[in-house]
């Protein structure tokens, strides 16, 4: 792909992994069943993104320009991507797999989890306000090091906020 400016674009079935994307910008586009791993977006704008049945893996979305960063994930898998310290609130990440995803020091304000596995993925200082974890899986977060005020988890997850006590928790007898 050439440098540039992407509005409106729809692009499927590519393979883009390893691609550097260092200054392109993309509004108002969809990425539906392409490979992205690995790709460099250093300096990438991604304003009102879609990713649709995407593999995403290793992406290093925290060097991305942060100006009027928004996007969505359906049916993505983001495994060992990082969006540290990045202002994700009201992103939508919808049955994906996150697995060591690093979530350190991000806003994630509103955001949704829904249906999403997020084995060994890092909440650190994140600010979690009224995000939606009531059909997550696999979490882990210290309610001690992170924003959780009115966040939403179901009972199946509360295991999730208790991990650093070592509780086990069981279903009832």
């Amino acid at each position: 792909m050439q440098r540039g400016e992407y509005e409106n674009c729809t692009f499927v079935n590519c393979d883009l992994t390893e691609g550097d994307f260092t200054g392109f910008k993309f509004i108002d586009c969809v990425f539906e069943g392409c490979n992205l791993s690995m790709i460099k977006p250093a300096a990438t704008a991604f304003q009102e993104v879609k990713f649709k049945d995407s593999k995403m893996l290793g992406i290093r979305f925290d060097i991305a320009s942060g100006f009027g960063l928004a996007f969505s994930f359906e049916n993505c898998r983001l495994d060992h991507s990082s969006f540290f310290r990045l202002r994700l609130r009201k992103t939508k990440f919808r049955n994906c797999d996150m697995e060591g995803v690093d979530f350190g020091e991000a806003d994630l304000s509103e955001a949704v989890f829904e249906n999403s596995n997020l084995q060994q993925a890092i909440f650190d200082n994140s600010v979690l306000e009224k995000a939606d974890f009531r059909t997550a899986s696999g979490f882990s977060i210290d309610p001690d090091r992170n924003r959780l005020k009115k966040a939403r988890f179901a009972q199946s997850g509360l295991a999730g906020l208790l991990d650093k006590y070592q509780i086990q928790v069981d279903k009832s007898l």
